[in-house]
Order: C-alpha cells, then structure tokens, then sequence
C-alpha cells in the first residue's frame, strides 16, 4: 500500500482524555478516532490489525471445528425475561424501543438468541455436540468508560456458544476452547495468564479468564511461585493454615476512646493488624426468612489484616440477593454501638467468620460498646458454635501458601481478553432448550459460553509491545510487515527506482509492504514509522545506493544492516515466510 492512498492521521500530542500507552499511541498513530465516550470510529491501519486478529482467532476455531454465524446486534425484551437477565442485567443494558413500542436491546452478548435458535432446529442428541461463535459489535453501557478501548461502550467481540447432550462431551470442547484461546494469544505473541475465575452474571459452574498482563490492567491475578495454580483474585484461594499453638490468653476488656480504625487500633495498642478482628455488619436477603429486622443482617469477621472477598460472600448460604454495608444508624439500632467497635461476642447475628482468624488466638476485637475492644478474643471458647460458621470469605495475601502446595502466591495485573464458561443448563432449562438422548429422553442441554474482545486485544498488544516513540506490533497482527522509507524520493530518481522495484518484489512474493512514497523529510518519515510501529523497515537513501546499500532493521531492535537490495528483499521474504509457516 502507497502511503499516499492510506489514510492515516497521525498525531504529535497525546489526546487530553488518554490515561495510558494504549489509547494514546492509538489515537496519535490514527488507529481509532473518539465519537462519543467509550465509542470509537475504527480508521483503516486500526481495522486492518482488528481483522488481522479476527482471521487469527476464525484460523483457530476452525481447526476445533467451530461454525461461524452472525446474530442481530438488537434483541427482543421476551428472550431476555425468559432467563431473568431483562432486570438482572441492571442499566449495562442498553434498552430501546421501536415505533410499535416493543422492547428491544443492543446485546452485550447472545446467550438467549444462540438458545433461541438452537431450541428451534435441534432436536436429538445425533446433532450433538454443536460449537457456533460470531465476531460481531456487542455494547454495555458502561458506568464509567475509560482507557480507549480498553473499557469501551462499543466493542467488537468473538462470542462462542456449545451445545452438548452428556458433561464428558461438554468437558472435550471445554477443554478445546481453551487450548484454542491459548493458542490464539500465543500466536499474537501476548505474554497471558489464563486463571480460575469467577462466572459474574453470565451464570454457570466453572469459567476461566485469560488475561494479558499488564500493569495497566483493571484485574488482580494470583499466580504461585511454582506450579501452575492461576486465578483471578475474585476466585483464588490459600492454603488453610493450622490452629496456632499458643496459650489462650483471658478474655479482657480494655478502654479504646475515639480507636475506631484497624489502623488506629493498631498504632494504640502497638500491635500488628494480624493481631486484630474486623466485624463488619452486612445487609442480606436471607433465603427462606423474612427480610426484615436482624434476619436481614449478617456479621463478617476476618482478621484486621484480610480484606472480604465479596464474591465469596455472596455465595454464602446465609446471602441471598445483594449485600451491603450495613449504615451507621443501622448498626447502631441492631448492636447499639458505633462502627468501630462491632465485636462477634454476644453481637445477637449470625456470625461468619474467616477460616483464618478461626484459627488465630488471642485476637482484638470489637466490644460492642462505644470506646471499648475486647484482648484475649479466641472464637471457640469465646462463641456458641451454634452462632456462627467458619469459611473462606477474604482475598488471598501475597506470600499466601499455594492451595496446591507449589510455593507462595503472587500478584500480577492483567487485562481480561478472553472468557470461558461451564454454563451448564441455566440457559437450557430457562428457555426449554431440550433434546433427546439416546434412550428417548427429553433433557436440557448442557452450554458452553465462550468469549473474546478482539477490539481490546489491539488495545493489551499495544500496552506489552511499545516503547516511548510508538508502538512496536507483533508480527503476526501488524497493519504492514515491512514500511520501506525511500528518502528524498522526489529528488532522486535513483532512489525511486530502486524503491520501486523493491516495493514491487516485496508485493509479488506475498508480503505486506507500507510505501512511504510521501514527499516529507527523513525526519518526519522516521518519527511516523516510529509511530505506527511496523515491524519491518528498509531505508533507501542516495548515499548508501552509491554502494548498493540500503539500511533493513526490526523495529523492536536499535541495529541497523546495510545490505544489497537483492539481499534486504530476500531477508524480508525469509522472515515473512517462517511467519507464515510458523518455523
């Protein structure tokens, strides 16, 4: 491609609104343009990345046998109040209405239209198993867009979605969809993590994320010092430690005016936070029981140095619904006592506690009474054990021992670009999705979900592959393989020949050439290839052709070869064949 037929506009500042790497080098390098917040025009050098990784992840699915189809970006309200997710979904759903005021929405993604269909046409197990994906533009409305495309109102993703008739089936093309998604980022050349996670409102029993590391990323991911144990932190867990082994001190109050603080606590009592005991009073909906009163109420307590794991509490047998802190005047009705000095002792609520401070001795705890902490707290001796129930609740610490025994776990950021679910027959039995299996029987069918940002891809490659003057693109998802930079072209037709016929091999024998054939000095020329990051670059310049030299070099490398042009061309075309065939 001639540089002057593409358009590219490229800028020198950085967009005010852009935080990180990503969104800057993509609006400077006139991959994306702004139209409103969270939604971005996609301009040519931008979409040709965007389908260079569609044919990456289509080359992939078609080797597991996955089928493309393309479902309706707007989607009937009646498929949606099938499954509960119409009002479950809460505002990320973007709502609509047509002329005839029937509701609509702009999917997020398609697990109801994908049932919808499937519970059309199939009807025995002997279609079974069936694997469909789609790349296709979902939104969310977004609370908070931020980052470009790393967080967008409007993005474009592959969604996936398997039917199967028996779980061994269901668990191969698990097992195939994550192998393929490992794939998929390995062959964009992404360092990734893929990690145990939690299933969100999508629903099911078992999911896994895969995430591109980055410091940048919105997600925490727990990784161990050995082994292979990865989860996200919303899912990690630790190994349990044992009972300490120390003498029960006696239960004492102690006077604690204004301490209301873990850290106050602390620096008053000159003792370390694992010393200590949060009890944090918690709003529920408790299965079975009225809503009202202290049956919609639940006491949390962890050790003062542990922070609760909200998804792990809302899986709970006593939690149901939403949870929430409970407020000041609420605390204070139920334990009649302030925030700050909430103990389990006699506090009349159902206590959890963390399996940690469970087997931790002589801890600080909460009174109940204003300006007043209790030393000496052990939760066997000190509690009914009809009051309360030990469990996991908190996040994992780094330094943490590995559930798995491989080492301590450690912490990393990443940005989620994949998702696989274990949906089981949520969908299924929702919207009487059934088949028959080999002895007649109508039964559900069990569903995989299966889904990737493409559009964030773009945005994770570009936060792991740039340095300060642009971006530096994998090979494999690079807008052009070579940029060829014919200096003062305008002014040499020695020079112009010989980039010519360059760009014309280059082009004969397959490979994606970038022509700056633009009338600008060297300087403008090397800051913009700089930029746009091709990987591939090849100078020629009336000085080095006095010698039949031209200058080739890789934009992830400071040197710089000068070879013959017969020579540079067959370097490129060496390097754009092993590509090709992965060698």
């Amino acid at each position: 491609m001639r540089q002057t037929n593409l358009f590219i506009p490229t800028l020198k500042e950085s967009p005010a609104d852009a935080e990180i790497a990503s969104h800057k080098l993509m609006v400077r390098s006139g991959l994306i343009r702004k139209g409103a917040s969270g939604i971005y025009s996609w301009l040519p050098l931008g979409l040709i990345v965007v389908k260079k990784i569609e044919a990456i992840v289509r080359e992939q699915l078609a080797a597991i046998g996955a089928q493309e189809v393309l479902m309706p970006v707007i989607q009937p309200a009646e498929l949606w109040e099938e499954t509960g997710r119409w009002e479950a979904m809460g505002p990320e759903l973007m709502r609509i209405k047509d002329r005839h005021d029937r509701a609509f929405c702009l999917g997020p993604t398609h697990e109801e239209v994908v049932t919808n269909i499937f519970r059309g046409e199939i009807k025995s197990y002997k279609d079974l198993p069936i694997n469909l994906y789609q790349i296709q533009t979902k939104f969310r409305d977004e609370r908070r867009p931020r980052f470009g495309v790393v967080r967008a109102r409007e993005f474009i993703m592959k969604d996936g979605y398997s039917f199967h008739c028996d779980q061994t089936s269901f668990d191969q093309t698990y097992e195939n969809m994550f192998t393929c998604y490992s794939s998929i980022l390995a062959e964009m050349d992404l360092d990734y993590r893929a990690v145990e996670a939690d299933s969100g409102n999508i629903g099911g029993q078992k999911s896994h994320e895969f995430h591109v590391l980055s410091e940048i990323g919105e997600d925490t991911i727990v990784c161990t010092s050995e082994g292979d144990y990865a989860a996200n932190l919303e899912a990690a867990i630790a190994q349990k430690s044992e009972p300490t082994d120390s003498t029960l001190r006696e239960l004492t109050e102690i006077a604690t005016p204004g301490v209301r603080s873990i850290e106050e606590l602390c620096a008053f009592l000159n003792i370390p936070a694992s010393s200590t005991l949060k009890t944090l009073i918690v709003r529920v909906s408790n299965r079975g029981e009225e809503t009202t009163g202290k049956n919609s109420f639940l006491a949390v307590a962890l050790r003062g140095d542990h922070d609760l794991n909200l998804t792990k509490l809302a899986k709970q047998e006593e939690v149901s619904g939403e949870i929430a802190l409970a407020s000041e005047d609420e605390v204070r009705k139920i334990l009649g006592a302030p925030i700050g000095f909430i103990g389990p002792i006699n506090c009349g609520l159902r206590v959890l506690i963390d399996h940690e401070a469970f087997v931790s001795n002589n801890l600080v705890c909460g009174g109940n009474e204003a300006d007043i902490h209790m030393e000496g707290f052990n939760c066997k001796r000190d509690l009914s054990s009809t009051d309360y129930r030990v469990t996991d609740i908190r996040n994992v610490s780094p330094g943490d021992k590995a559930v798995t025994g491989e080492g301590e776990l450690k912490f990393f950021r990443g940005i989620e670009v994949g998702h696989i679910f274990q949906l089981g027959t949520k969908y299924s039995e929702a919207m009487r999705a059934t088949v028959l299996d080999e002895s007649g029987t109508e039964k559900p069918a069990i569903m995989g979900c299966y889904g990737m940002g493409v559009t964030r891809l773009v945005a994770a490659a570009i936060e792991q592959h740039h340095d300060t003057n642009g971006i530096i693109w994998p090979e494999k998802i690079a807008p052009f393989f070579v940029h060829l930079l014919p200096l003062n072209l305008h002014k040499s037709e020695f020079v112009r020949e010989i980039a010519e016929h360059c760009y014309d091999e280059l082009i004969s024998r397959g490979v994606d050439v970038l022509f700056d054939d633009r009338e600008e000095r060297p300087g403008v020329k090397f800051a913009e290839a700089d930029l746009i990051g091709v990987p591939h670059r090849l100078v020629v310049g009336e000085k080095g052709l006095q010698d039949n030299l031209i200058e080739y070099s890789e934009r992830s490398l400071k040197e710089t070869v000068k070879l013959s042009p017969k020579d540079a061309i067959e370097r490129i075309v060496s390097r754009h064949s092993s590509l090709s065939t992965g060698v």
